[in-house]
């Protein structure tokens, strides 16, 4: 009971920590461009952090309250309700009431109803504060990803007035505008994403990891052409310096309890705790630092996605499956290991020393505080986690509308990477046949063992590929293997691609069925024939006998 009682310490400790930080709402232009009452001019409102805002880009349309379910916490559907536009109106703003129910679920009913975006209106004189997403639940995950369309919060007053105007019969048109969400300071898009090595730690783990492949072609193709300077990042926490003994502190902690990634979601079966989750983060920023200086940062991109491939599970989260993944990247190991230094040392490592400066905020920057969180030209990113609104967002931040237009069409048009062309990406490859497992798509390179006139290749595109072909043993003693027990026996390996010698590896269980069976077939032959000797030695000379009797009765 005392030690639960620590952890609940601890963990209020850090939360508060987190509280005492600064918190930025990132806000859009709300211009009310059309209304009888005397309500025309901007006004703030705060980005929703689900759903697709529509960054560099402008939304006209119509307020529409709904006279049923001001709310949205039901399905406009059971109200006979539907706000799709007419063909030649503006699209509809669904103005809805804050309460009752989560901001999401309210947008989910108004998109599902045919609105084009989301007007939430407070219910308190207070700030503006962002409009979040639910508890990370499944349940909620899914329906937080199937929302697409922009939402906004807006303060009490402005909403009661767009009401009144409403109830007197006016119309009240809007441009919700996105244009000053983003900075831009430079020539140069410049974003962070902040993230953790951690795969198993439900919805946020899932969606993190799916945007990372799905996002992993675009971002190598803004980076190598110029467009696009990008930065990992990972929160880290310090344990209370009463609780450094604690066994929560040394499972989850590193250099004596500065750094730590509290395991705060219990998976049992995970296979691995918070200790590890801040090494695997460290040797991810540690390998983005060596690739950069080298001049190829967008190695990150291809560590991070083939670790999750290759090392996530419970007894490959180790050290050494991450090696064989870093060298196959062609990058040095010992100097990542250089740069991770000595976890178990009572001192500062630089590097995560710099993580935790930069979750704290300056100036518009609010402190990072979750998890994903994207941060565009020193702004937070609101939306939808998702590649083509974060692409929109990405491409929005330069300041000519040109280089915007440029920024898109590069990388749709773009389909490749070419990073097969470097180290073959990392991937299986057999130089004799010319055949290899390295593929590249608008998500990046990818290993997959190849279909080669008509024959399927199969293993983990990584490390081995081979085809299901048929092994011709050849009448040679085998090769005894004494330190695994195994026998090789030599085989010729036939191919359409290859010709030459390879090893069959053989169980040797199987050696003594296939030598009972022939045992059995060799004493089933020698019987038969022992029989067919019977017969004509014994029995056909004494039916002659008894036939040649016959014939003088």
């Amino acid at each position: 009971m005392r030690e639960k009682l620590r952890v609940l310490i601890w963990v209020c400790m850090l939360l508060w920590g987190n509280c005492l930080g600064s918190f930025v709402v990132e806000k859009n232009s709300l211009k009310v461009t059309s209304s009888g009452e005397s309500i025309v001019g901007v006004y703030d409102s705060a980005i929703g952090s689900f759903g697709v805002p529509k960054h560099g880009g402008t939304l006209v349309g119509r307020v529409v309250y709904p006279e049923a379910n001001k709310r949205g916490c039901i399905t406009f559907d059971q109200f006979g309700m539907s706000f799709k536009s007419r063909l030649g109106a503006l699209p509809v703003v669904l103005l809805l009431d804050r309460g009752d129910c989560f901001f999401a679920l309210k947008a989910l009913s108004a998109q599902q109803a045919g609105a084009a975006a989301i007007l939430i209106a407070d219910d308190r004189n207070e700030p503006l504060i962002t409009l979040n997403t639910p508890e990370e639940t499944p349940a909620f995950a899914e329906y937080v990803q199937d929302i697409a369309i922009p939402s906004a919060l807006i303060t009490k007053s402005l909403g009661d007035r767009i009401k009144e105007a409403l109830s007197n019969g006016d119309h009240v048109d809007i441009n919700l505008h996105w244009r000053e969400s983003l900075l831009r300071p430079d020539e140069l898009v410049e974003y962070e994403f902040w993230t953790n090595g951690d795969y198993e730690c439900g919805p946020t783990c899932d969606s993190q990891l799916e945007f990372i492949n799905n996002f992993k072609g675009a971002a190598q193709i803004l980076e190598q052409k110029g467009y696009t300077r990008f930065t990992p990042h990972y929160m880290t926490w310090y344990c209370p310096a009463s609780f450094i003994l604690t066994k929560q502190c040394k499972t989850q902690c590193i250099n004596h309890g500065r750094y730590c990634a509290p395991d705060l979601k219990h998976y049992p079966n995970r296979g691995y705790d918070g200790k590890d989750i801040v090494i695997q983060n460290l040797r991810q920023a540690c390998l983005f630092k060596v690739a950069n200086e080298s001049g190829k940062p967008w190695l990150w991109w291809d560590y991070v996605t083939d670790f999750a491939i290759r090392c996530k599970w419970i007894d490959k989260y180790t050290k050494e499956c991450a090696d064989k993944v870093i060298q196959s990247l062609g990058i040095d190991v010992t100097k990542i290991d250089d740069c991770i230094g000595d976890i178990e040392a009572d001192a500062q490592n630089p590097i995560l020393e710099a993580e935790q400066k930069a979750q704290i905020g300056e100036g518009n920057r609010g402190d990072v505080t979750m998890l994903p969180t994207l941060m565009i030209n020193n702004r937070q990113y609101r939306g939808k986690l998702e590649k083509g609104a974060v692409l929109k967002a990405i491409c929005a931040g330069f300041q000519d509308a040109t280089e915007q237009a440029i920024c898109l069409s590069e990388v749709l048009s773009d389909i490749e990477t070419n990073r097969c062309l470097e180290n073959n990406g990392g991937c299986w490859e057999d130089n004799i046949a010319n055949i290899t497992a390295c593929r590249d798509t608008i998500r990046g390179r990818v290993c997959e063992c190849p279909v080669v006139n008509g024959v399927k290749y199969y293993g983990d595109g990584y490390t081995h590929c081979e085809s299901k072909h048929v092994y011709l043993t050849r009448k040679k003693p085998s090769l005894q293997n004494r330190d695994s027990g195994y026998t090789y026996c030599e085989s010729k390996y036939i191919s359409l691609m290859r010709k030459k010698l390879s090893l069959q590896r053989c169980n040797p269980g199987e050696i003594v069925v296939w030598a009972i069976i022939l045992g059995l077939g060799v004493a089933g032959a020698a019987g038969y024939a022992y029989y067919k000797y019977k017969i004509l030695t014994t029995w056909i000379p004494r039916f002659a006998q008894y036939s040649a009797l016959n014939n003088k009765a």
